[in-house]
């Protein structure tokens, strides 16, 4: 006798009570033992309420090998779907720690390969809550195949939809390839992990003894490998921050960010600009300061705060419109381009031009780092994938020259020269080959050195050079620079000029793709 419509509806009722146990309460409990919440809490606070809608529930692994046929369950350790957040639609997947440790199987990976799938053919970001022990030891090259078919989407997905990766436990070995592709790297600090090998390994084969956090959590990744964008205190944390960071980026490729209304100012901030910039060309101030007086309401979402903070990356609006802001900061080492600062702008740049984000550039920058250590370790390869960044984007570019601009540095940093769209300087900007006293030090050397009192001649060529280059002016004069301004007057300029901007279209050259500097 077949069963009754009753009987069926009971049976899927059975069914989804069973997928919302997950790995079962044990394994429930050690998981909020950790401080770490479940795959389907996560999902619950990261997505508009009651907007999730699940695919593959049921799907279960099919391996019979070392004991699995009696570890069948619903979901088999990934949470995936779409929904919401804050209205705009999205996918997601959750991995779920309390099944088999999160580990990746073949049904798992098909179950994140459809999301990815549909996302790229719906325009939608992808965002992935990865909590993993890592591959599948039973199923051997299934579940390595299924690292390398997650891969090769997250590649064919890059710079057409936005994709988000938060790292909330352990990623280690090819696991961590998935999120390293992606746009953006949360991480939770004392409880998130990124290694491709673990303490173990790594005591066995160089002898060192270290622990999870010193080698890859959080703080590690977020200040020395520049791996992390973002170290959160908690997962609640990071939840909020993803949603931030949405609310600057559109959906995909083909669109632009949405406007929003404009905040005004902070209080006072033209007079405060005005007074910012020291008397003293040495003297450091904070760019920080700057970016706070010229965005609405003074916001900033700076992405990699803790890495290579000589330049700041991130997101603000002004006059309601999203932009990118790169930024050299003369607080930290004078705001050189270093090797690390050089390849944290440079990604910051172009994923700004995937997604259609205008630039702003504001510039103090000396030069770039000297140093043995920067040459052997390749500062011109470095420093020039920011200046292929630059000169590739086709996005809205308006630069700010608040002091220096030296050499090299000078061009790299969104130059008229490499098709910088707007191009201001404040009247403390010096624009020139070189400091000026190692400028007079080379172009006066025998003057100086002839002179009676050397160290009176070489203070009176110094301030010869200064007068002569170390101002905005004969930039201003051969075109390459638009308008020299007040502080004051940014804020007013940039409006302007984003929306002068808004529509601008350029091309580069037909191609398959460019050899960037790697």
């Amino acid at each position: 006798m077949s069963e009754s419509l009753e009987q069926k509806f009971e049976k899927l009722e059975a069914l989804r009570r069973e997928t919302a146990k997950l790995g079962g309460e044990n394994r429930i409990e050690a998981q909020h033992k950790k401080g770490k919440l479940t795959a389907r809490e996560r999902i619950d606070l990261l997505l508009d309420k009651g907007s999730f809608q699940e695919i593959g529930a049921f799907v279960r692994h099919n391996t019979a090998s070392f004991g699995l046929s009696s570890q069948r369950y619903l979901g088999d350790g990934v949470v995936t779907g779409f929904g919401t957040i804050n209205g705009r639609p999205i996918y997601v997947f959750s991995q779920d720690f309390t099944v088999l440790g999160g580990s990746l199987s073949k049904s798992n990976a098909e179950k994140i390969c459809k999301i990815m799938d549909l996302a790229m053919k719906n325009g939608m970001p992808v965002i992935g809550l990865n909590d993993s022990g890592g591959a599948r030891i039973q199923e051997g090259v299934d579940s390595l195949g299924g690292y390398a078919d997650i891969f090769l989407r997250n590649t064919l997905a890059s710079g057409v939809v936005p994709q988000i990766s938060a790292v909330l436990g352990p990623c280690a070995g090819g696991a961590v390839y998935s999120p390293a592709i992606t746009d953006f790297i949360f991480m939770v600090k004392h409880s998130s992990y990124m290694f491709v090998t673990g303490p173990n390994v790594v005591k066995t084969v160089t002898h060192e003894d270290v622990t999870q956090e010193e080698l890859g959590g959080a703080d590690a990744h977020a200040s020395k490998s520049g791996v992390a964008h973002f170290a959160c205190e908690n997962e609640v944390a990071l939840f909020e921050d993803i949603k931030k960071l949405l609310g600057y980026i559109p959906q995909n490729c083909e669109e632009k960010p949405a406007d929003i209304e404009p905040k005004p100012a902070p209080e006072n901030a033209e007079a405060l600009l005005d007074k910012i910039i020291p008397n003293s060309p040495n003297t450091p101030y904070s760019m920080k300061d700057i970016i706070g007086l010229i965005t609405d309401g003074g916001e900033f979402l700076e992405v990699h705060e803790d890495y290579a903070p000589s330049i700041r990356v991130g997101f603000a609006r002004v006059g309601g419109q999203s932009v990118g802001i790169v930024a050299n900061e003369p607080g930290v080492l004078a705001g050189v381009l270093s090797i690390e600062s050089s390849r944290k702008a440079a990604r910051f740049v172009r994923f700004c031009d995937c997604f259609n984000i205008p630039l702003l550039v504001l510039v103090d920058v000396p030069g770039f780092l000297p140093g043995t250590d920067q040459e052997w370790n390749g500062i011109i390869i470095h420093g020039a994938k920011l200046l292929y960044a630059f000169a590739e984007a086709t996005v809205p570019k308006v630069t700010v020259i608040t002091r220096k601009a030296y050499g090299g540095a000078y061009d790299v940093m969104n130059s008229k020269h490499i098709r910088g769209d707007m191009n201001f300087a404040w009247p403390s900007a010096e624009i020139a080959v070189m400091g000026s006293q190692g400028a007079a030090e080379i172009i006066f050397k025998r003057e100086i050195t002839s002179a009676d009192d050397p160290q009176q001649a070489l203070r009176d060529k110094t301030r010869e050079f200064e007068d002569t280059f170390a101002n905005p002016y004969l930039a201003a004069e051969r075109g390459y620079i638009d308008e020299v301004i007040f502080p004051r007057e940014t804020r007013e300029r940039l409006i302007r000029a984003f929306q002068m901007l808004k529509h601008k279209v350029d091309e580069n050259p037909r191609k398959k793709h460019g050899n960037i500097p790697l």
